[in-house]
């Protein structure tokens, strides 16, 4: 049994360990990285399988950690990625997958094999002009064939996350819902966050979640679920009186900092305590010095205790943090 928890000093406690495992991916969404890619982390500074379960086995054991969701980059090009789920699996925690979808349709049975118990998907688009434009890659049907795997393995419920962005998908809200609907999958919006490695992102680009709405029940009659919110960071709506949800997570607009209950691991063994952090703990340093479990707890209950109360978007001293999402893990 675990005697500390994570908690901050506003009394959050983290249960949620997102696990990003590479900083690398096949995909070049606009709003993540530019064309040409960026510069990878070397290998010898990515933490081995054995230390990202030695720290996921810490955080379950030690800490409390109930929930973790392996990331990226995107982590489907991690060799390692189904041992580590088996052997996260067998820590006793829900295990979960942020992930593009290519490859999913070789490796989802394997993976629910293992005990993973499902699967986020981003997919800004079915419009194969669209996707390509948005991921600068034309793979789309692999994606799709991803989806409909995983949904066959059973890692469900199948979210599928999207961005909208001005000028080109903005105008395919309902078109995405209405497939999900029909594919059985739950579609969550997703407002586009400062976060890309470019820094270009702006205020006045971001479609909001007021203008997804809209967007929406310009089709579709949405209506709160009964379902309390949680710590989760979806709004949840029924559409056109259930049992279908659509989901809008609206990060910036109605930020929801208040009810967060996640921590984040990097890929090089960083502790991040939120998205937007601009420090960094180093719990790799201490797992390659030889520190002892305890001593790793230690360090990641003094991580959490520095986390500030919000994300701060909305104050206009706000600095995007220096690394881009690839290489923080959503």
């Amino acid at each position: 049994m675990h005697r500390r928890r994570l908690e901050d000093r506003y009394g959050r406690v983290a249960t949620d360990l997102r696990v990003s495992l590479t900083d690398r991916c096949n995909l070049r969404c606009s709003y993540c990285m530019p064309a040409e890619g960026l510069d990878w982390l070397p290998d010898d500074s990515v933490l081995t399988d054995d230390e990202v379960v030695r720290l996921v086995r810490v955080g379950v054991e030690l800490l409390g950690v109930e929930e973790v969701r392996f990331t990226g980059g995107e982590p489907l090009v991690r060799r390692g990625l189904v041992d580590i789920v088996r052997r996260t699996h067998a820590l006793g925690v829900e295990t979960s997958l942020t992930t593009n979808a290519l490859g999913l349709a070789r490796t989802a049975t394997a993976l629910a094999e293992a005990g993973l118990d499902r699967v986020n998907v981003s997919l800004d688009s079915i419009r194969p002009e669209s996707f390509a434009a948005i991921t600068r890659r034309d793979r789309l049907p692999d994606v799709l064939a991803g989806l409909a795997a995983a949904r066959d393995a059973g890692l469900g419920p199948v979210k599928v996350n999207a961005v909208l962005m001005r000028g080109i998908n903005d105008d395919q809200a309902p078109e995405l819902l209405r497939w999900a609907i029909g594919e059985g999958y739950e579609l969550r919006f997703i407002e586009q966050m400062p976060l890309d490695a470019q820094h270009g992102w702006s205020r006045d680009g971001m479609v909001t979640a007021d203008e997804i709405f809209t967007a929406l029940e310009s089709e579709f009659v949405l209506k709160p679920a009964d379902e309390p919110r949680g710590s989760a960071p979806a709004e949840l709506f029924l559409v056109d009186g259930g049992p279908a949800t659509v989901g809008v997570i609206a990060s910036v607009t109605r930020p929801f900092c208040g009810d967060c209950d996640r921590v984040r691991l990097t890929a090089d063994g960083q502790i991040r305590n939120c998205l937007f952090a601009r420090e960094e703990s180093d719990l790799r340093a201490a797992l390659r010095g030889g520190a002892s479990d305890e001593e790793i707890a230690d360090r990641w209950v003094t991580a959490m205790a520095g986390k500030r109360a919000g994300h701060g978007i909305d104050d206009p001293t706000f600095l995007q943090p220096d690394r881009p999402m690839s290489a923080i893990g959503g």
